[in-house]
């Protein structure tokens, strides 16, 4: 998940929980300050009544034209005693005027007067429908919620986005930055003080690599020059050596298999100098070339050396293949797989290639199937042949690496097929 995502995420998780804790918390203060309004009215109210009661002035009508009424009764002491001097309630009572049910405040007062005796003032005074008022402040209230919090996470997002912005910048330049080519300066002046620690810190970080990676670029080329060149008199000293007619048979083998040997070595080390280059792109000089062309140039020698076999070829092209790729990455690709299909195919076999304008393939023909998830390793190899240095199949998975191409192996109908496409992004 993103960070932006992620972090707007969060608040609105927070915001939900705190804005519906306010939302509560303010119906119910709401509510408070209307029956607070509502019982100073009616004690003003009530202390009118009592004056006049305990006075021995005339009490007014039961109803007075505001929707007010009191009722005063007489009660025990024990009645007094039972319950409180002083309560409020809501409930519904009926109106006269109206001659229909309400809602109303009530307030009931119970006092003593000179004798001795209990009275009960009951005073009522109508009051808003309070389920009507929650349904208006629910609507309000939800309204007000839904408003505040998109604006809450507006705002954010927008200073959110435009405080990152430089962490941005920098991402997007080191998802462009290639060891190999001379990529872009960074362009990212920020005044958040660890943005800018993290640019220098980055800038640091790249100059070493660069660094290092010239280093090994310098040492891969020293090693190629220094170790073909003894390698080379080695074996023209082994061959000087077996021109000697002194030599007895069992001499002339040894030198012959030590000969081989180093042919062997000479070409591994090719491979792994190969293999180097490749994975520190080394190779640049990158075009549009159409595989199907470039094989041609390849296929009449391999059949010429591997004649000895009468291997039939299948050629069908249904396309053309172009890819992006170095010429030099490309001729691996092809002569790897194709000496690979070559050196295990069986006498008298067939060997089959297909082009189309997605995927170049070829197969031969096999006994068992191979390991799937180690036939591209380094050195591994199903079935000992000779001429086989094991690294055909891990450079052509390395060449397709660094040229945006995907190789695969499926064992189908008896045949080994290895497949090369282009990923799909």
């Amino acid at each position: 998940m993103k960070l932006f995502k992620l972090a707007m995420w969060r608040m609105a998780v927070a915001m939900i929980g705190i804005l519906t804790v306010w939302a509560a918390f303010f119906y119910m203060a709401m509510m408070e300050e209307v029956n607070d309004e509502v019982d100073d009215s009616l004690e003003d109210y009530a202390e009118t009544l009592l004056i006049r009661s305990l006075s021995g002035e005339e009490m007014p009508s039961v109803s007075n034209g505001s929707n007010n009424q009191y009722y005063l009764y007489t009660v025990s002491g024990e009645y007094a005693a039972r319950y409180p001097h002083i309560s409020y309630h809501d409930e519904m009572v009926y109106i006269y005027e109206k001659e229909e049910y309400e809602p109303a405040r009530v307030f009931i007062q119970i006092f003593q007067v000179d004798d001795g005796s209990y009275r009960e003032l009951v005073v009522y005074t109508p009051t808003i429908e309070k389920q009507d008022l929650q349904r208006a402040m629910l609507g309000w209230i939800v309204f007000l919620y839904v408003l505040l919090l998109l604006a809450i996470l507006l705002i954010n997002a927008w200073v959110f986005r435009r405080n990152m912005k430089p962490l941005y910048v920098l991402l997007k330049w080191l998802d462009g930055y290639r060891l190999d080519t001379h990529s872009r300066p960074l362009v990212n002046p920020t005044r958040v003080t660890e943005f800018r620690t993290l640019n220098e810190a980055v800038l640091r970080s790249m100059e070493r690599s660069e660094a290092l990676y010239e280093q090994q670029k310098l040492f891969i080329g020293n090693a190629s020059h220094e170790m073909q060149t003894p390698l080379a008199i080695c074996r023209n000293r082994l061959e000087m050596l077996m021109e000697d007619d002194t030599l007895t048979e069992k001499q002339l083998e040894e030198l012959s298999k030590t000969h081989q040997t180093l042919e062997s070595l000479t070409r591994m080390n090719r491979s792994l100098l190969m293999l180097c280059k490749i994975e520190n792109h080394q190779f640049v000089d990158v075009r549009s070339i159409c595989l199907n062309e470039m094989l041609a140039r390849y296929l009449d020698d391999y059949q010429e050396v591997y004649a000895y076999k009468q291997i039939h070829l299948s050629l069908e092209e249904q396309g053309r293949f172009c890819v992006d790729i170095s010429e030099s990455l490309a001729v691996v690709l092809l002569t790897n797989l194709l000496k690979n299909a070559f050196v295990h195919s069986e006498e008298g076999g067939e060997i089959r290639i297909l082009f189309t304008e997605s995927l170049f393939s070829i197969s031969n023909e096999g006994g068992k199937p191979l390991d799937g998830d180690r036939i591209f390793e380094r050195f591994y190899q199903g079935a000992r042949k000779e001429g086989s240095t094991g690294l055909g199949l891990a450079l052509a998975r390395s060449v397709c690496k660094a040229s945006q191409l995907d190789i695969s192996y499926t064992f189908s109908d008896n045949r080994h097929i290895f497949t090369v496409k282009r990923l799909i992004f």
